[in-house]
């Protein structure tokens, strides 16, 4: 029997993997990628009496070879809070799937572990953008403001290195990531004595300078519009940067297109925290477009596209 370790490569998905393996430790064949990597369930060749633990990427995104691993006798479990459409029922799959716009995977993982792992939750839902949501979970480990805020810090940068078009593109492969996080309980600790995190907080610093230059394309007080050049650090930046500005303007919807080589865009949208919704319906009205109800993106909007999604963004964000 095989055990694989399916999860998406960004905090959301590393926390909610960590969470699990500290609770219930096992060897298993990582399957992970950049951020926007998810039809990932294709990788996987798991025979009957495997078992497969998906988290973190959506299940509507890889529905054809879900079904196919439960036809041939695969168990299941499944952590993931974006659309997810119709949920197979079947007796090998444990769907813990939960869309709401306040919740998110490692979430939902610490819901089921209840609460035995509840720092890294903490850290996922940082890393997630979920502020709000984390500084509740926070509550019950007493910590101090300044060890807060590192989790917060260490979650946004765990986030940061998840984002990219390739491999290429990140300081660390997402299963490199989980490797080095996995022998620490306490995630303040790997802050403190793992090499990795200085790495990963030096390069957040420097890439977010590089954004300081940066002015809208558009802007007024509903929505926001950047374009971001074709560089690595773009590439890198473009999640965390969404969040930073959702974060200083609440009220705001954000997208960030960053140019690709080809001059196509990848795009990223951020809901105004004060409406948590639509970014999904929005991104979704696109091909390769996906997401949840706050944060969505398009992996590869056609240049010919853009004034159709500028219309669709602003008309979806306008009252």
């Amino acid at each position: 029997m095989t055990y694989y370790d399916v999860f998406n490569g960004d905090a959301d998905g590393l926390c909610a993997l960590q969470q699990l393996r500290l609770s219930t430790p096992r060897e298993s064949v990582l399957v992970t990628g950049v951020k926007r990597d998810i039809d990932l369930l294709r990788r996987v060749d798991a025979q009957a009496g495997d078992h497969v633990t998906v988290l973190d990427i959506s299940l509507d995104k890889n529905r054809e070879p879900l079904q196919e691993l439960l036809a041939r006798g695969v168990h299941v479990e499944y952590f993931d809070h974006h659309f997810a459409g119709e949920i197979p029922r079947h007796a090998h799959l444990q769907a813990h799937i939960d869309t709401a716009a306040d919740i998110c995977s490692a979430l939902l993982v610490d819901e089921y572990l209840h609460g035995a792992q509840r720092a890294w939750a903490v850290v996922g839902a940082f890393g997630d953008n979920f502020d709000d949501s984390a500084q509740r979970a926070a509550e019950p480990l007493q910590l101090g403001d300044a060890d807060v805020d590192t989790l917060r810090t260490l979650g946004i940068c765990l986030n940061y290195n998840g984002y990219g078009v390739s491999l290429e593109d990140l300081f660390f492969d997402p299963a490199q990531l989980a490797a080095l996080i996995r022998p620490y309980a306490d995630p303040l600790a790997f802050v403190r004595d793992e090499p990795a995190y200085a790495r990963l907080h030096n390069g957040y610093r420097d890439d977010m300078a590089q954004v300081e230059a940066l002015r809208p394309e558009s802007a007024d007080e509903q929505h926001a519009l950047f374009v971001l050049p074709d560089a690595p650090w773009a590439r890198r930046v473009s999640g965390v940067y969404g969040n930073a500005l959702a974060q200083q303007h609440p009220a705001r919807a954000h997208a960030l297109l960053t140019v690709l080589p080809d001059g196509s865009y990848r795009v990223s949208v951020r809901a105004p925290l004060t409406n948590k919704s639509g970014a999904d319906d929005l991104c979704r009205q696109f091909p390769t477009g996906g997401g949840r109800k706050a944060a969505a993106g398009i992996n590869k909007l056609d240049v010919a596209l853009y004034d159709k999604f500028v219309e669709a963004f602003r008309d979806a964000y306008s009252h």
